[in-house]
């Protein structure tokens, strides 16, 4: 009997990998197919952007037009087609029969792909025909028979997982050839890889919801660990671009995440996709030119993510606007020339009343002041010569005809105003002059003003006073002019931009002049286009390039950019949409910079309250949302963790409990994998425990996540480690990183050292324990040296 089970058996698993085997050999042919397509396409696209277009009828200009669209177009073609190499075609969808014959298949990939003949071989993941792909589930197959997960290594099928729906509306040889584990579970166990692992075949349907949710308004998808809210908000920017192309290509996506690591985490799913104007930044290089890392200590977090530090740094600008109660001297032309208190409060106030930032107020006070000046200077040398002469008079020695000359020009100005002009000219020119008027209203940059405020603890005592900071807090701000400057920092620099503007009048006066230059070009330009349009046959030139920028293709401006790099350049662009991950980490100050670059209010809000870290971060959504879209503002709860076994998340479960009862932790749908433990073992004993993790793991990744009292002796015993949070620590096996340093990333296995130091850390220590102990996907080790925490209880 066990004999005849032990044949069946072996019997079974021989017609399973049979099938295995013959349905992994049919999907490899047709995605070599696909790739010989996709390399044909690579091919053609390459072709034209060397060679451009052949010669046809029509005029020069025509053909130039028709070089000019096709070179563009082919240039982005071929970037799009070089972004998805690896996993080109990533599913498939069977649909059930009607009767007559097999149903519909769709092979759903990165891009669409046409065969010679026109015929859909790949649909692009974002279309219409694709979306069963992502929002059929055992409850709701729709016309959906099966579902099926290609996995790919490079050009070749190494798996295939099906989900079945329907086997009656499945054709006799592909029930013969079903394979297959669930999808999402087999692409949890593998191994981390230093990217983000490419999950776009594994969209469940609430994460649908949020990719294709509409363009408009603010979107915020709250999501606890693991719930793949990253993943969705991803995806959903390439789907914006692809059904909004008209608006977001010309405008850009802006995504902000926390680090530099998490970036890099990320920065291969995008481009995966087939999408390449988007720019990916953390908040501390959202001023372009700063590229900030540094964080400051808590305390000091909190003050500068206050709203009242908008107020600090506007009272800082108009404290460099400065009227002397004494009014000014100045030696110049051997003179003291003098403008009088009032002049000056004058002169302060009318460029104020501009209403423009202070570098282009600036421009006006410094007018008004010269103007001043040289009036006076007149004034003196006019009295230096009517001295004299008055003299005379007085001794009865002045001819009729000279007093008659004197009492005309009292009733004429001392200077018209060709001279007015030239004075003023001269005297901008005297250093003394400018140094005097550069002490009242100084041209500034954003570093400088807050470089000298923060180095200066007098002016930040008083300022901070008038913005309603106490003293403790404005004392906090102090540092030497010259130190790094932080992530904090750079909201703040943002503000001051804001304040200062650039005194941009000589290179408008530049543009005008090209602008007229180019006057007569661009006339031409319009006539021969709609010469061109008229013309039976030809390329209808108005549909594809207007006049000005078939006139400007004439002037060589540089290498042509990207939307991405113009967009990242540009302090002031407005982006079309913005996505902020991990976004309960952002200040109110941060808040301010995100909004002035998406004036639509056009946003997606990925985060998870119950994580902030941040003491400066949020405590709710309306908190920091409701200041510039109140009411108007929708939330997207993910409630099911795909990360996270769930005997893990228990314990992390437990924390969140304690530290914040009003959140609700997401529910697991793996119950796999070794349970948590605690072990109670020195620092220095830690290296065998890293080993014997390795060991368990295979190929995967270990973070070992300590405090920040501990981290430098943790590194001490481990020195071929990566430590910190930079792009290159991803690449190494094992890695030492804060609770901070670890947010919105995923490893196999994570070894927690000194989990009391991670609570006791930081104000926000107890939610910084339940981010480092939602990291793992499988394998979760506490380290402790005394009694555990109380939180962790449940592992005692």
């Amino acid at each position: 009997m066990g004999t005849r089970q032990s044949s069946v058996v072996k019997s079974t698993g021989d017609a399973a990998d049979a099938a295995r085997h013959e349905a992994v050999r049919a999907e490899q042919e047709h995605v070599s197919h696909l790739y010989a397509r996709l390399d044909a396409e690579r091919a053609k696209a390459a072709a034209a952007l060397r060679e451009g277009p052949g010669t046809g009828g029509g005029s020069a200009f025509q053909a130039r037009v028709e070089s000019a669209v096709a070179t563009d177009e082919a240039a982005r073609r071929l970037a799009r087609l070089g972004g998805v190499e690896d996993g080109l075609c990533f599913g498939r969808i069977d649909h059930r029969s009607d009767g007559d014959g097999p149903g519909d298949t769709f092979y759903i990939g990165r891009i669409g792909l046409r065969d010679e003949d026109h015929e859909p071989l790949l649909i692009d993941w974002r279309a219409t025909a694709a979306r069963p792909f992502y929002t059929a589930s055992p409850g709701l197959p729709g016309t959906l028979a099966r579902r099926r997960h290609l996995h790919l290594r490079r050009r070749e099928v190494v798996g295939l997982d099906d989900e079945v729906f329907d086997l009656d509306g499945l054709a006799e040889p592909d029930r013969r050839t079903l394979v297959g584990e669930a999808a999402l579970l087999a692409t949890l166990r593998r191994g981390r890889t230093g990217r983000m692992s490419d999950v776009v075949a594994t969209i469940q349907q609430e994460q649908d919801e949020v990719i294709r949710a509409g363009l408009p308004g603010v979107l915020v998808v709250q999501g606890g660990p693991g719930t793949g809210k990253t993943v969705a908000a991803l995806h959903r920017a390439a789907f914006l671009l692809y059904t909004h192309r008209d608006v977001l290509e010309r405008r850009g996506v802006l995504v902000v995440g926390p680090n530099a690591t998490f970036l890099r985490y990320i920065e291969q799913v995008l481009p995966g996709l087939g999408e390449t104007d988007v720019v990916l930044a953390t908040v501390g290089e959202l001023y372009p030119g700063t590229r900030a890392t540094a964080s400051d200590v808590p305390d000091v977090a909190v003050v500068k993510g206050d709203p009242r530090m908008a107020d600090l740094v506007a009272e800082a600008v108009r404290d460099r606007q400065r009227a002397p109660e004494d009014g000014l001297e100045v030696e110049a032309d051997n003179m003291t020339l003098k403008v009088s208190a009032e002049g000056c409060a004058r002169a302060r106030d009318r460029a104020r009343a501009l209403r423009a930032p202070h570098n282009v107020q600036r421009r006006q006070f410094v007018h008004h002041m010269l103007e001043a000046l040289a009036l006076n200077r007149a004034e003196q040398y006019d009295q230096m010569v009517d001295e004299p002469l008055e003299q005379m008079a007085r001794e009865g020695g002045l001819p009729e005809w000279l007093r008659e000359l004197m009492e005309e020009a009292e009733d004429q100005p001392l200077l018209d105003e060709a001279d007015l002009r030239l004075a003023k000219e001269a005297l901008w020119l005297d250093r003394s002059v400018r140094s005097a008027l550069d002490a009242l209203w100084p041209e500034l940059t954003p570093h400088r003003l807050l470089s000298e405020l923060f180095a200066d603890p007098a002016d930040l005592a008083r300022l901070g006073a008038r913005a309603g900071l106490r003293p403790s807090e404005a004392a906090l701000l102090e540092r030497p002019a010259e130190a790094e400057w932080t992530v904090a920092d750079v909201p703040l620099l943002d503000e001051a931009a804001e304040w200062l503007g650039v005194d941009d009048s000589a290179d408008r006066a530049r543009a005008r002049a090209a602008a007229a230059a180019r006057a007569d070009e661009e006339k031409y330009a319009r006539e021969v286009l709609q010469s061109s349009s008229g013309s039976s046959g030809l390329l209808n030139a108005e549909d594809v390039i207007d006049a000005a920028g078939l006139a400007g293709r004439h002037h060589d401006d540089g290498p042509s950019r990207t939307t991405a790099q113009r967009a990242k350049a540009d302090r002031e662009w407005a982006y079309g949409h913005v996505i902020v991950d991990e976004a309960q980490e952002l200040s109110a100050m941060a808040w301010r910079t995100i909004m002035r670059r998406v004036p639509t209010r056009s946003l997606t809000v990925v985060g998870d309250i119950a994580q902030t870290g941040n003491a400066a971060g949020a405590a709710s959504w309306g908190q920091m949302l409701d200041a510039y879209v109140p009411g108007r503002w929708r939330e997207q709860r993910l409630m099911v963790n795909y990360r996270t076994p769930a005997a893990i998340m228990r314990v992390a479960a437990e924390v969140l409990a304690a530290v914040d009862p009003g959140q609700t932790p997401p529910e697991s749908v793996r119950d796999d994998g070794a349970p948590p433990r605690a072990v109670e073992l020195p620092v220095p004993e830690l290296p065998a425990l890293v080993g014997d993790e390795l060991d368990a793991i295979g190929e995967g990744r270990l973070a070992v996540i300590v405090s920040a009292a501990r981290h430098a002796d943790v590194l001490a015993v481990l020195p071929d480690a990566a430590a910190g949070a930079t792009p290159q620590a991803l690449d190494a096996p094992v890695v030492v990183l804060t609770a901070e340093e670890a947010k919105g990333l995923e490893f196999d296995a994570v070894i927690l050292v000194d989990p009391a130091g991670v609570v006791s850390g930081s104000p926000k220590g107890g939610q910084d324990l339940y981010v480092a102990l939602t990291r793992a996907t499988r394998r979760l080790t506490v380290v402790h040296a005394g009694d555990l925490p109380p939180l962790l209880s449940s592992l005692a």
